[in-house]
């Protein structure tokens, strides 16, 4: 464990006037304050702690559905319960993210971050008993336990960021938290149909699940651990003049907070402007091994890759995002071009499922990077409109707008796949995605964390 008071620290400071707003001034009679910041080298375990730590919750989102075809056979079960593997991580978003947010802003990120990985832990192991034909029960019940666990995990990227890092890596350190999120995502995309093959014989798929399971909660249990002794909340001196500045205010109500957020007209535009974002991925995702099996049969493999596809450009997409916001810092510019390249990606996609698995891995890609890489400018964005409101009940309320619009999107998008083709289920997203592509334009980039950092 790296000490907090040890050398590897990184110094900068920061001179400013006495009189707050204006120009600092080299008047022997104008006096001058000199702050000095520092950013501890621990900030690298912590954050890297809660990369692996998100990425096995993320990763047991997607796992059942991505081979729903073989989870179909194995428990007796209609497509739909498998679909609700999925979407109960967000049906149980949007009723906790409150309380989470409430948790996150009173106990800090040590107190969430060990609720979270016990829970995911706790989830991956009842499913490890959940393998028998007659048991979807339980390894629903083990899948809500990381549903449940999820609530202490999305909106966290923005408020360690901010906490452990300075100005020059903030927003760098948040897309690399959202990063872990979408490590997990691939990894459920990827794994699965590798693990547990599509078999005649019952009792080889139940001894794949068992071997995927118990692998899962193994890695979950060393997690677990790490955060107990590793992870901590908070450096011992800010790292930067805004944190400073939000440390030292009046501590608001937690649903103060909520209420001036919600008062605020830009960031209501950004909460449904990402919250479509969202919602389309989810759709996409939970429902790419039907739509991939619908033109190839038997790419069961093929689905699970062009998932992996989608996500890793899209963590591409999130790390080259976070590096642009941080030396530019052009907030709004970067969320309309990703947002205007997501309907594109979107619309290649839609038009080009028939010409060969090689094209649609090529659109999966294209449509990934963008997609996926306006996640954390989403978050970046969200915090400087409402500085110096709490980051993780910013980026909460963002996260439970998602989770609204995926349920949403992923009911709308089976029931019309059902009954009309998937043709116009892409064109329906296409459609939601123009109405975000107008909303992020008609936000305005009011900067309020950077005033602060600069005054």
């Amino acid at each position: 464990m790296v000490d907090p008071h040890s050398n590897t620290k990184e110094v900068y400071t920061i001179q400013f006037s006495s009189d707050v707003g204006t120009t600092p001034s080299t008047n022997a009679n104008s006096p001058i304050k000199e702050a000095e910041y520092r950013m501890y080298g621990k900030r690298w375990l912590i954050l890297g702690i809660f990369v692996f730590y998100s990425a096995l919750n993320a990763a047991q989102w997607i796992q059942y559905s991505i081979i729903a075809n073989v989870i179909s056979k194995y428990y007796g079960v209609r497509s739909v319960f498998i679909d609700w593997t999925s979407m109960i991580y967000m049906v149980t978003y949007i009723p906790l993210i409150f309380p989470a947010s409430y948790l996150l802003d009173l106990k800090g990120l040590r107190f969430t971050t060990i609720i979270g990985s016990f829970g995911t832990c706790l989830g991956a192991w009842i499913k490890v008993f959940s393998v028998a034909p007659n048991l979807f029960a339980v390894t629903f019940i083990g899948q809500t336990f990381a549903a449940l666990s999820q609530v202490f995990i999305l909106s966290v990227p923005a408020r360690l960021a901010a906490v452990w890092f300075g100005p020059g890596q903030v927003s760098s350190a948040c897309s690399i938290g959202v990063f872990g999120n979408q490590l997990g995502v691939a990894i459920g995309f990827l794994l699965p149909p590798m693990l547990v093959r599509n078999s005649d014989n019952i009792d080889e798929i139940g001894s794949d699940l068992r071997n995927m399971f118990i692998t899962v909660a193994i890695l979950t249990t060393i997690i677990f651990v790490l955060v107990l002794f590793f992870f901590s909340a908070a450096p011992s001196t800010p790292v930067s003049a805004a944190q400073a500045k939000q440390q030292e205010a009046p501590q608001e109500p937690f649903f103060n907070s909520v209420k001036a957020l919600l008062s605020n007209w830009d960031y209501l535009k950004l909460l449904i402007s990402y919250g479509i974002n969202v919602g389309v991925f989810y759709a996409i995702s939970t429902l790419l091994n039907q739509i991939v099996l619908q033109y190839y049969p038997g790419a069961e493999l093929h689905a699970g890759r062009l998932g992996l596809m989608l996500v890793l450009s899209g963590m591409v997409g999130s790390v080259v995002s976070g590096i642009v916001l941080d030396k530019t810092h052009r907030f709004k510019e970067t969320s309309f071009g990703l947002y205007l390249f997501s309907l594109l990606g979107m619309i290649v996609y839609t038009f080009t499922l028939n010409c060969g698995i090689a094209v649609v891995y090529a659109s999966s890609i294209l449509l990934g990077f963008f997609m996926t890489g306006y996640l954390p400018v989403g978050f970046e964005f969200a915090a400087e409109l409402t500085y110096p409101e709490p980051e993780g009940t910013s980026a909460g309320i963002l996260n439970a707008a998602s989770q609204v619009f995926g349920i949403a999107f992923t009911s709308l998008y089976s029931i019309i796949l059902t009954e009309v083709g998937d043709f116009w289920a892409n064109i329906t997203m296409c459609s939601a995605l123009v109405v975000g592509t107008i909303l992020t334009l008609l936000t305005k980039s009011n900067l309020k964390r950077q005033a602060a950092q600069k005054t």
